[in-house]
């Protein structure tokens, strides 16, 4: 079994129409979400053994993601 999902929309549910509309309109959002994502899928790899890279290299992923969805969170915040 899996952890729990990490993308946007799961994390925040409450912003699923800021997180549209700064998609759209925001390049810097955009940038950062597309980051994000892309943590979030070789995340999801590891958890399901597609990958193996090392527990340093998890670690600093998780907290790359964690520093990526605060300043999303907060960008979030700002428009709301």
């Amino acid at each position: 079994m899996f952890a729990e999902s990490h993308d946007l929309h799961h994390e925040f549910p409450e912003f699923n129409d800021q997180i549209h509309k700064l998609k759209m309109s925001d390049g810097h959002f955009q940038r950062l979400f597309k980051e994000y994502d892309e943590i979030v899928h070789q995340l999801v790899r590891v958890e399901q053994e597609i990958e193996t890279p090392s527990d340093d290299v998890v670690e600093e992923m998780k907290k790359q993601r964690l520093h990526l969805k605060d300043q999303l969170y907060v960008m979030l915040r700002a428009t709301s």
